[in-house]
């Protein structure tokens, strides 16, 4: 892909960091949803917690770990960074694209806690689970991960990069 221009690299730019800074911050809130729900002693509270977090998920979370897979896409094809031609760019791209894979598969579960929360006649304990306190804390590391690798972009070319930079050089 040819490098975008300075408005477009800018407006992609832009754009990944929304998402990406938005995700993060949607992380942040589920989980402290998921610690409302384990540590509340109000059955109400507990129900109302695991309620909104399925269809949040699907709203805010999704959409967003989506967003910053795009983008991050764009601005790496389109710029001289390149997808796969640094390490700090391609560790990115490989934890967008993991969580958000773990994301759409959590999902399930999101809504089966979901449906025991909804179900007036459920015990709460049935639905308590540390699960999306470990699952939102995970995504929080490794996403905060993603953020140091963008802010210190540690030196290192792939193995792709180096010999396309050997097949590149002139013969004398």
């Amino acid at each position: 892909m040819a490098n975008l221009t300075p408005r477009l690299r800018k407006l992609a730019l832009t754009a990944h960091v929304t998402s990406s800074v938005g995700w993060l911050g949607a992380v942040v809130v589920f989980l402290a949803l998921a610690v409302v729900a384990v540590t509340s002693d109000d059955p109400e509270t507990v129900r109302g917690a695991y309620l909104v977090m399925e269809p949040s998920a699907w709203l805010v979370l999704v959409p967003l770990a989506f967003a910053t897979l795009l983008t991050g896409v764009i601005v790496s094809l389109g710029t001289p960074w390149g997808l796969v031609r640094h390490y700090w760019v391609l560790a990115k791209l490989l934890i967008s694209a993991f969580s958000t894979v773990v994301l759409l598969m959590y999902m399930g579960t999101f809504r089966a806690m979901a449906d025991v929360a909804a179900d007036p006649g459920a015990d709460v304990a049935a639905v308590r689970s540390l699960s999306p306190i470990l699952h939102a804390g995970a995504a929080l590391v490794v996403l905060l991960a993603a953020v140091v690798l963008s802010v210190h972009k540690p030196r290192g070319t792939t193995r792709y990069a180096r010999r396309r930079s050997v097949q590149r050089r002139p013969v004398p």
